[in-house]
């Protein structure tokens, strides 16, 4: 095992890597912006660095202020958190290079998978299943409206490269995808460099499934069990919760299934997630996209399973061998993302915090980015922390999340409590009946 780890992200989820290294006896070291200066992984860390000023192209998207960091602390492996530069190959190539212990999949997976067109292929060779959609990439509006012709619409316009929601959109005839490829073009364009675009199926009532998969050191890899992910806003996930309420035990194993398949068939390493869309009345599913890092939402299923992720993410990088062991499998999580935006319209809201009280209690875990003090900027994400709580099963852990809101208290910028409190009350969430479209039918009541 290696001593130390530079932690190359901000936030919660720096401050999460940094308390499972510690507890493991390496030395952890942070990486900070100058905005970020009072943010308190920075303080908990056992040494920080200074990296760059408030706009993260110039911090923590610089990969070579990162990689001097790293030298000039003499870690000896680099966790890149989720975001930023956790899914660059050319980052991961850097990092190896440079003899360092990169804590992620080979830098060839992250290539692989990066490509959603290229991902879909592969998994298709792979037997598993995947929706209607282009198999190359779609240059220009013209080929999408004959791509949309052949597919069937409704269909789904993004990216092909990147995740997180960013330039998605769903079209249901030619004029809405004429506006749904210019925005996904655009947005591939300024966020991934290039315009490439993909088209697929979009199911319509859909609920969002994911597989939390771990590729081990020694080749094997292994489900650590599914979570639902359907309560989002622009695309983008909210909530999210392990067991899903709409998995069957026949349809959990296929999707476990397929999810192992499609790590075996890219040579995973590390923790990973292979992400579907759920067609809940046919009950079949199709290969969304995997994603080669640490998701946001891990915590329900280190929860369910007493698998610590980030230490099984450090364990596998060293070369360890051995399967992951549970220290209390079982119950129900569900995590609610506290972001700060106005809880009407999820615009992003900024300002001081003049007040943070956390909730306490048994089944409750915070994963926080900020305290009171902290100015939130419009630099970053809106993320300010993680609400996540276990029971014994779904009612418990819904009665624990109704307690744990009411006493998460936040005062000075705008946040979404009132919206998870809102959703807490909704039928189809109390039900587990809810989908992708859950979000948008509360703001049409």
């Amino acid at each position: 095992m290696f001593e130390s780890v530079l932690v190359a992200n901000r936030g919660e989820i720096a401050g999460r890597v940094v308390r499972t290294a510690q507890a493991m006896g390496l030395k952890a070291i942070a990486v900070y912006s100058e905005a970020d200066a009072d943010l308190p992984y920075v303080a908990e860390a056992d040494e920080a660095v200074l990296i760059g000023p408030a706009d993260p192209a110039r911090s923590y998207l610089e990969a070579a202020a990162v990689l001097e960091a790293a030298h000039r602390t003499n870690a000896q492996a680099v966790h890149p958190g989720y975001g930023f530069l956790a899914e660059s190959a050319a980052f991961a190539r850097a990092v190896a290079e440079r003899e360092l212990v990169w804590v992620g999949p080979p830098p060839l997976v992250v290539a692989r998978m990066g490509d959603k067109i290229n991902a879909r292929n592969l998994m298709k060779e792979a037997g598993v299943p995947v929706s209607p959609g282009a198999w190359e990439p779609v240059p220009d509006a013209a080929t999408a409206l004959e791509e949309a012709e052949r597919i069937g619409y409704p269909v789904m316009v993004k990216p092909a490269a990147g995740g997180g929601g960013a330039g998605l959109g769903a079209a249901y005839d030619e004029a809405s995808l004429r506006a749904a490829f210019e925005a996904a073009h655009a947005a591939a364009r300024r966020l991934f460099g290039h315009g490439d675009v993909l088209l697929e199926r979009y199911i319509e009532g859909a609920r969002h499934v994911e597989v939390q998969i771990l590729g081990l050191a020694d080749g094997t890899v292994v489900a650590l069990g599914e979570r639902e992910s359907s309560v989002q806003r622009r695309f983008q996930k909210v909530v999210e919760e392990s067991p899903s309420p709409g998995v069957a035990p026949a349809l959990r194993e296929r999707m476990l299934a397929a999810a192992v398949r499609a790590g075996e068939a890219v040579g995973y390493r590390g923790a990973g997630t292979v992400e579907f869309l759920l067609d809940p009345v046919a009950q079949e599913f199709a290969f969304l996209e995997m994603t080669t890092r640490l998701q946001v939402e891990h915590p329900v299923t280190e929860l369910v399973t007493g698998v610590d992720l980030v230490e099984q993410q450090f364990r596998i990088a060293a070369g360890e061998r051995g399967a992951p062991v549970a220290a209390a499998p079982g119950g129900h999580a569900i995590e609610f993302r506290v972001h700060a935006e106005d809880p009407r319209d999820f615009r992003p809201a900024t300002g001081e915090i003049k007040v943070w009280e956390e909730p306490v209690g048994d089944g409750i875990r915070i994963d926080a980015g900020y305290h009171e003090g902290n100015t939130v900027t419009h630099h970053y994400d809106s993320l300010l922390a993680k609400l996540c709580v276990h029971g014994e099963d779904r009612a418990h852990a819904l009665a624990r999340a109704r307690a744990a809101l009411g006493a998460f208290r936040i005062e000075g910028v705008a946040t979404n409590l009132p919206f998870l409190a809102e959703l807490l009350d909704h039928r189809e969430f109390i039900d587990g009946t809810y989908d992708t479209g859950v979000v948008a039918r509360m703001r049409i009541r």
